[in-house]
């Protein structure tokens, strides 16, 4: 295993077997609160990630052991002028978008609290995988804010526009077990599990087509909100660009000759 910081509180570990990588938030001493050099990193980590093409798969961790991230660093906030908070906004935006916009598949592994923008972070992955630690919620407004790092517009992706507002609004904290019933997590593990699941999770998706992977998440994302008709024109845009790759010529010989696989990436 090796690994790589971005900055004081971003980790990235890359796993020898299966092309996994691990974003860890790393600032410990704030349970992960993200600050504006946090944010600076998380991007930085992302966008590097993005580009390595070994990389089949993201999870996204915490080093903390009662918090996968509390939300925006409010302490910070609080000794921003008006004029500081509005540069400051960009760059608290990248690390959202970062993790959204990552071209492959992402689990978010999550104990402890997971918070306004913490919550944020984990949904901006395509998966996410809680211990039975884990509380969850968007408290924005309870502090004159609103859900600022895609909330108000991934919580009603997945739950319904009713159930988001009710969450939002009332701003109230929901633990591990109603989380999953409600949708707003989707696997909940065992005490201290989240991590180790959501590795396992990630190394099973990691053994199929790295060409498959990113033209389905492509597909997936873009299709979001669109109708039938023009979902579907998305999705065989996708299909035409795996149809003739290196992949699935792969996919099939392997099938036909019962082995496993051995993907060229193209």
């Amino acid at each position: 295993m090796s690994e790589k910081r971005f900055g004081e509180f971003v980790l990235v570990r890359r796993h020898e077997q299966g092309h996994v990588a691990e974003l860890v938030l790393d600032r410990p001493k704030a349970m992960n609160a993200v600050s504006t050099e946090m944010a600076r990193s998380v991007a930085g980590a992302c966008a590097a990630l993005g580009e390595d093409r070994d990389v089949r798969v993201v999870v996204l961790t915490s080093s903390h052991e009662r918090a996968f991230c509390v939300g925006a660093d409010l302490k910070e906030r609080n000794s921003l002028s008006d004029a500081e908070l509005v540069r400051q906004r960009p760059v608290a935006r990248g690390a959202y978008t970062g993790v959204l916009e990552l071209p492959v598949p992402t689990v978010a592994a999550v104990h402890g609290f997971a918070l306004g923008g913490g919550f944020e972070l984990a949904l901006a992955c395509d998966v996410i995988v809680a211990d039975r630690t884990a509380v969850v919620g968007l408290p924005e407004v309870s502090v004159g804010v609103i859900p600022g790092g895609g909330g108000t517009q991934l919580l009603p992706r997945r739950v319904g526009a009713a159930r988001a507002a009710e969450l939002i609004f009332s701003a109230r904290r929901v633990e591990a077990a109603e989380a999953g019933e409600l949708g707003l997590v989707d696997q909940v593990v065992e005490e201290g599990r989240d991590r180790e699941s959501a590795l396992e999770l990630a190394a099973r998706i990691a053994g199929n087509s790295p060409v498959g992977l990113r033209a389905a998440k492509r597909a997936l994302r873009l299709g979001q909100g669109l109708d039938l008709r023009a979902g579907l024109e998305v999705e065989d845009a996708a299909w035409r660009a795996v149809a003739f790759s290196g992949d699935r010529a792969e996919g099939v010989a392997a099938f036909n000759e019962k082995r496993r696989p051995e993907w060229p990436g193209e």
